[in-house]
């Protein structure tokens, strides 16, 4: 090859980079100023102003109502903060899942995780710890376990047959049926209360978060996805080629789809056992990232955490302001505004773009 080749290639290889670091600051951006406005919006009318002060006052003194101080700090950040954290740890399971089975329709739910989690919480409401005092830290806690155990159960089966791709998504919908007919039992047979309890549970909302959880969460996140990255070359090169030709490039696909999707499971597990289901976003924003960005995990990753998390902010901005003082469930809301985007990014693409 020749000098002017090689320096070619460093110079195109440069703009390559440059295009995608662009992408993601830009991204990282609108989100600032998306979470900027989302703070504003509600039931109670603040100013700019009132919000920036009341964000001031925390850290320097500056006079500010205790009114305008309590809903900044203890009711919007909060929430706003745990759809970042929600949206970004669903977005990248959602990316890693697709990248370990090839398959554009997979999703950290459809090996069954929303279901067992959504049973574990209607067992914790049925049982009645939901209900009690402290009720709240059981049914995370059961939500939670349930996910693990299936994310256990779906590995358990696919490993018997050798962890393909096909496996873990036939698994993961057996699995998801299962679930799903247990909750459904325990409806039957709940009170009133209960389902009511149930059925708000499922919707999947932030509009419970505290600085404790959004910390639990968050903590998950940053523990996982530094090693999601680790593997971002091994994902770019099972996206392109099966297992076999993944070993003979040194690649151990089994042992590499084995550690994302524990540590995917972990991570979407950790986050719906405080927001409920919150279903679409693991599928969608990979989707509308992988459209913008192309599939290189090394940047498809990142982008689809800052992609996710403004379709959380962007969700729960409208679920409040559509129709107030009612406030839509987050999951509802995502979902009607993700359908039709995710239609239109698969009517519009060719066959090599899920590549």
């Amino acid at each position: 090859m020749s000098a002017n080749s090689s320096t070619c290639m460093k110079n195109e290889y440069s703009e390559y980079v440059a295009r995608k670091l662009s992408f993601l600051l830009g991204s990282f951006a609108a989100l600032g100023i998306l979470l900027t406005f989302a703070v504003t919006v509600g039931s109670a009318d603040l100013r700019m102003g009132d919000v920036f002060l009341a964000l001031y006052s925390r850290f320097f003194s500056a006079e500010v109502s205790d009114f305008t101080y309590g809903v900044v700090w203890h009711l919007r950040l909060p929430r706003l903060l745990m759809g970042v954290v929600a949206g970004a740890g669903l977005a990248a399971s959602g990316a890693v899942m697709q990248g370990i089975t090839r398959n554009p329709l997979v999703s950290p739910f459809t090996i069954g995780i929303s279901s067992a989690a959504a049973f574990g919480a209607s067992l914790s409401i049925f049982l009645g710890a939901g209900l009690l005092r402290g009720g709240q830290v059981c049914i995370i806690g059961s939500a939670f376990l349930f996910s693990l155990l299936c994310a256990f159960a779906v590995f358990g089966l696919a490993k018997l047959r050798g962890s393909s791709p096909e496996t873990l998504v036939l698994a993961g919908i057996a699995i998801s049926y299962l679930f799903g007919a247990l909750t459904a039992v325990i409806q039957f047979f709940a009170s009133e209360e209960e389902l009511m309890a149930i059925v708000h549970w499922s919707f999947g909302s932030t509009s419970g978060a505290d600085w404790n959880s959004i910390g639990t969460m968050a903590a998950v996140l940053l523990l996982t996805f530094p090693l999601l990255m680790k593997y971002s070359w091994d994902l770019n090169a099972m996206m392109l080629v099966n297992d076999e030709t993944a070993k003979s490039l040194g690649i151990n696909a089994s042992r590499v789809r084995t550690v994302l999707l524990s540590l995917s499971a972990l991570l979407t597990a950790a986050i719906i056992s405080f927001t409920g289901i919150i279903g679409f976003i693991g599928l969608v924003a990979p989707h509308l990232t992988r459209f913008l960005i192309g599939g290189d995990h090394r940047f498809l990753l990142p982008g689809t955490c800052i992609t996710g998390s403004i379709l959380v902010i962007a969700a729960d901005i409208v679920g409040r302001s559509l129709i107030p003082p009612i406030v839509l469930p987050l999951g509802v809301v995502i979902s009607f505004v993700g359908v039709p985007m995710f239609v239109y990014i698969l009517m519009s693409r060719k066959e090599e773009f899920w590549r």
